[in-house]
């Protein structure tokens, strides 16, 4: 029988990634693994809910798995999923700059989106 995707089946499994900010001896001896996630909680591949205090590094601010958030980014996907930034432009990335620009105060008055190249 082939393991599912994400599962370990022995420590060699867990080698080859080198995790950030984390004491990898001591988690490859006991690793604490999460399967998935909805709303504020991951779930261990047992299932099992680990409530997830810092909203996934608070990148998911709004929770894991959300229908509405779900269906946006595929709708984006679908009309398209990447521009460079290096001389072409998107309609959309021109109105999401707008509109925060709208918020700051007195004179900031341009944005410039950088990424951390993991998005």
């Amino acid at each position: 029988m082939t393991p599912a995707p994400h599962a370990i089946s022995s420590p060699n499994d867990l080698e080859a990634y080198w995790m950030p900010f984390t004491a990898n001896r001591s988690f490859k001896q006991n690793p604490r693994m999460v399967a998935r996630a909805e709303g504020m909680f991951y779930y261990t591949p047992e299932g099992k809910p680990v409530m997830d205090g810092t909203a996934g590094l608070w990148c998911c601010n709004a929770g894991h798995a959300r229908e509405p958030i779900i269906q946006a980014i595929q709708a984006q996907a679908r009309e398209l999923d990447y521009a460079p930034s290096f001389q072409y432009g998107h309609p959309k990335v021109f109105a999401a700059a707008a509109r925060i620009a709208a918020l700051a105060p007195g004179d900031l008055d341009h944005v410039f989106f950088a990424g951390s190249g993991s998005e």
